[in-house]
């Protein structure tokens, strides 16, 4: 099955908002996505679709040289597919295409998956942001130089 990558679109946003609320404990909500890819300047949506259908989606906000990643989300049928990689590697991609030289992430301190997916894009923890989550500390990744390989 081929999977590719494209730009979020208003008619995505429904089963991004699906999958937000099945992937995360305290989600985003439809509007704020609908916000993001209309009214954000700073925002860049992907999505992941396989035969049409969103299975995966990330976004990330490019100030000046910086980037950070706002979101990575796999719907859980997907997951350990390599969906996440594609799109954290179509991110970093983008974010050196519109100048960016590095890119920061907040995870959640208990998320061991994501951190280990991170770790092998060169992400390196710089610090705790707590009660980032409301109910839990956030970890503090940077990837000091974007590589686009």
């Amino acid at each position: 099955m081929t999977v590719s990558i494209e730009q979020m679109k208003f008619c995505h946003v429904d089963a991004v908002a699906e999958i937000e609320q099945k992937v995360y404990q305290t989600p985003w909500t439809k509007h704020a996505f609908i916000n993001e890819i209309l009214d954000n300047g700073f925002a860049s949506y992907y999505v992941a679709l396989a035969e049409g259908e969103v299975i995966g989606y990330g976004g990330i906000w490019v100030v000046l040289d910086e980037a950070h990643l706002t979101n990575l989300a796999v719907s859980p049928g997907w997951q350990g597919k390599g969906i996440g990689k594609a799109l954290l590697a179509h991110l970093i991609r983008e974010a050196a295409g519109k100048g960016a030289r590095r890119m920061t992430l907040e995870v959640r301190v208990s998320n061991l998956r994501a951190q280990e997916l991170y770790k092998k894009f060169g992400f390196v923890s710089c610090g705790i942001r707590p009660k980032y989550y409301h109910d839990e500390d956030a970890l503090i990744m940077w990837l000091a130089e974007l590589k686009c390989d």
